[in-house]
């Protein structure tokens, strides 16, 4: 692949990354041990007599590498540098590095700009730099987890399954599943008690993995489950204990056991930033017998907390009082929560195949090292550790520090917002750019293992629901909660809604990652900002013709093996169309139209349309896509 974008009028030159003479160019992570070798292909009309990489290890002041001069021809000057990865990381055998050409010229020097970490215009300063993260040698993701489907269960609010569950005297449950509104406050922000359920449980989900199993899904990923006094289970008062309400643990370990027999893996929300003030370990309202770190000075879990007033005081999770905030620097909570024999090998053991972690930047490296290494130790290397981190996780900085999330010894895979975010502005903006720039940036910054693993989402438990975005519904997202709480697209905007949201759902299963589907989105459910994207799953009244394509993707995701890890390429990314190559044994491509009106897109070869088993003619219908398998 050719590294440039000559929209400044210059002769640009070529850059090129190679290990073991291998074409690497697309690619800015590499195996610590790999020799990555600089080949700048410089035409002699732009007038440089010498070329340098200025590498900026993360931290520490930049060296300059003069590039030896190789040869000439065809009016190209040639120059090339080898880096050995190992030298540049020493013990410690991970690190990130940023860097930049530089064209001498007399007096003169020009400067290699990148704004999506691959193609580059030329600069007189300096500007944006390639990043070079460098990973563990012997870094590897789940083989198990790459190609699949994953699918995200609210638990109350999937299905009323049949099995023995405990109430609580003071929960409420609303019997209005079909027309439920969740319980919400008269104003965004304001106190709630969260104790009106819908009353799903593991024993629903449990009886709905043939439905999941319809979809194509192999991974499922449950919201919080430990006991609690929510309905969302954020606010943990056992990690020891799935929540009686779900049907406790042995609803757990038929669900387990269930989802085994149709080969789907499961894996839990692990939140470990904070609990609830009402759990066993702080135990404000004196639940558990006055035991916990609020009501007991001698408690052992005292320094579990920070308190800065003893006991009323104390480092909360973004202000809200409810949700007092874990110590990072306690032993003997990490050790509790992600040591040997603690919560995340005790869950793993019994048959789960990984965590999801929620707020990832608040755990330390320290936290995050030891959970990855026991999660690891317990399965074999076969567990999955994802992060919830909202930016670019291999350069993300969070609270002041670096983090070092992709270097082989924390994280598997994040949940990739960037996706979501570049898919809204291309299907609401028509910005092929800003999607094609967003994915270029990703494929070129992260390791390959994780670019296959990445949770590719559209919608969570934290956001709007993908088709009231998509339907233009954030027109009113500021309006006052009890008018968002009944607000429903209009027909004419819910059939937009729907066609964007087929695309949304073609990208999401066919770019690199493993595509998340947060429960309802395949039958087209409706809902702004929490807790309004929580509504009960709407069984008998699915959108057929969604839930259909969605199945559809689902089995050619699985039949197509290219989708698991195969490469990536994009081919075109301008007037609302993007386009890319899946390419391994054999190629696939992936055509999208985001305009409301036809593109003619031309493609060599004759092939056929995976979606319609027609072939295809050369144009693009309006607010359509194709995948495209050469015709034999």
């Amino acid at each position: 692949m050719l590294i440039k974008r000559d929209i400044t009028g210059e002769a640009s030159p070529v850059i090129r990354k190679s290990v073991n003479q291998n074409d690497v160019s697309h690619r800015g992570a590499f195996a610590c041990g790999d020799v990555v070798t600089f080949t700048v292909e410089t035409p002699r009309k732009l007038g440089a007599t010498a070329v340098v990489m200025r590498l900026y290890p993360d931290g520490e002041d930049c060296r300059d590498l003069p590039l030896s001069f190789t040869g000439t021809g065809a009016g190209v000057d040639t120059y090339r540098l080898s880096l050995d990865t190992a030298t540049l990381c020493g013990e410690v055998g991970s690190g990130l590095f940023y860097y930049e050409f530089l064209f001498l010229r007399g007096l003169d020097t020009l400067f290699t700009d990148t704004q999506n970490g691959l193609d580059f215009t030329l600069s007189a300063g300096s500007a944006g730099r390639f990043l070079l993260l460098v990973y563990k040698k012997d870094f590897r993701t789940p083989g198990w987890f790459r190609g699949g489907i994953m699918y995200h269960v609210f638990v109350d609010r999937f299905f009323r399954g049949e099995g023995e569950v405990e109430m609580r005297e003071d929960a409420c449950i609303d019997e209005d599943w079909e027309n439920g509104i969740p319980q919400y406050p008269e104003n965004r922000g304001g106190k709630l008690s969260n104790n009106v359920f819908f009353g799903g449980n593991l024993w629903g989900v449990s009886q709905k993995l043939e439905y999941l199993k319809s979809l194509g899904v192999s991974i499922l990923y449950l919201s919080p489950i430990f006991r609690a006094y929510s309905n969302h289970k954020y606010d943990t008062g056992d990690y020891l204990e799935i929540d009686g309400m779900f049907g406790g643990e042995p609803a757990f370990r038929e669900l387990l056991e269930h989802a085994g027999k149709l080969g789907i893996r499961v894996i839990l929300d692990g939140v470990f930033n904070h609990t609830g003030d009402d759990s066993r370990y702080f135990d404000r309202y004196g639940t558990y017998g006055g035991t916990g770190a609020y009501t007991n000075p001698d408690s052992p879990y005292r320094d579990w907390y920070c308190f800065t007033h003893y006991p009323d005081r104390y480092k909360t999770w973004w202000g809200i009082e409810i949700l007092p905030k874990l110590n990072p620097e306690s032993d003997s909570c990490r050790e509790f929560l992600v040591g040997q024999g603690g919560v995340v090998e005790k869950y793993l053991r019994m048959g789960t195949s990984g965590w999801r972690l929620d707020v990832a930047d608040e755990l330390t490296d320290r936290w995050l090292d030891e959970l990855r290494s026991t999660a690891k130790s317990a399965t074999d290397g076969e567990a999955v550790i994802i992060g919830e981190v909202w930016e670019n996780a291999a350069e993300k900085v969070a609270y002041g520090k670096r983090r070092r999330y992709l270097q082989g010894d924390q994280l598997d895979s994040v949940m990739n917002y960037p996706f979501r975010s570049g898919v809204l502005d291309f299907l609401l903006n028509e910005d092929a750019e800003r999607l094609a720039d967003t994915l270029k940036e990703i494929y070129v910054t992260y390791p390959k293992c994780v670019c296959d693993c990445l949770m590719n989402l559209l919608g969570t438990h934290d956001t709007e629901r993908i088709l009231t975005v998509l339907g233009g519904g954030l027109e009113f997202a500021e309006e006052a909660n009890p008018f968002l709480a009944n607000r429903r697209l209009t027909n004419e905007d819910r059939r937009l809604g729907l066609a964007r949201l087929k695309l949304g759902a073609l990208l999401q299963y066919t770019v690199y990652g493993v595509p998340s589907v947060f429960y309802g989105d395949e039958v087209g459910v409706e809902g702004y900002h929490d807790p309004f994207c929580r509504r009960p799953f709407p069984w008998g009244h699915e959108d057929r013709e969604l839930l259909a394509f969605y199945r559809k993707l689902g089995r050619i995701r699985g039949a197509e093996p290219v989708f698991a890890d195969g490469d990536f390429r994009i081919i075109r990314a301008h007037d609302g169309v993007i386009g890319y190559i899946r390419s391994g044994e054999y190629s696939l491509t992936v055509l999208v139209n985001a305009k409301k009106e036809p593109v003619p897109v031309a493609v060599p070869g004759q092939t056929t349309d995976l979606l319609t088993g027609h072939r295809y003619g050369g144009v693009l219908p309006p607010l359509s896509g194709v995948i495209l398998k050469e015709t034999r």
